[in-house]
């Protein structure tokens, strides 16, 4: 009988290890949305070219803002697909390839999530100064608002950091009182 248990919980561990693979077809999915970021890239590139010479600075301005942005947002998902399939499907097999990633070597949920909350904070910024530039046009509470929705990832981001400051201080303290 203890065989037959132990056998079956060891099953159940292995299927429930297995499950981790479930999430190759979500950063499958996210390979094509960027795709569809670099098709929206080349758009917007096309028209800031064909229109150059009857464009005002300011709409320059906000053409290039875009395509920041949606460059920022393709880093963002390089960010997660990598990074998220390194740290939760499993291990790249990259050893000595030239073109790996700094930071993928010291990847961990926490560091993913510092470095996400540090591009949300980017990209909520690019939005936020085309709202400035565009502030003429555009109602005082979509302004206040979008400052509130900045300020709100910056304190989250700071949060974030420092949580993961503070269990990286505890696992030290811990593993050192082991030694």
């Amino acid at each position: 009988m203890q065989k037959a248990t132990a056998r079956t919980v060891k099953a159940l561990e292995g299927f429930i290890f297995w499950s981790r693979w479930l999430q190759a077809p979500l950063y499958l999915g996210l390979i094509v949305a960027q795709g569809v970021y670099v098709y929206q890239f080349m758009h917007e590139l096309a028209v800031l070219v064909t229109k150059a010479g009857s464009l005002s600075e300011a709409e320059v301005m906000l053409i290039v803002l875009g395509l920041i942005d949606v460059v920022m947002i393709a880093n963002l998902l390089i960010m997660v697909i990598i990074g998220g399939y390194e740290t939760f499907v499993s291990k790249l097999d990259l050893e000595g390839n030239p073109d790996q990633p700094e930071w993928l070597s010291h990847v961990n949920a926490g560091v993913l999530k510092v470095k996400l909350a540090v591009a949300l904070i980017s990209i909520s910024s690019i939005h936020l100064l085309r709202t400035f530039i565009n502030a003429s046009q555009v109602e005082d509470r979509v302004i206040v608002t979008q400052i509130a929705i900045h300020a709100s990832f910056l304190v989250s981001a700071l949060a974030i950091a420092w949580t993961d400051k503070v269990m990286m201080q505890t696992l030290a303290i811990s593993s050192h009182s082991k030694h």
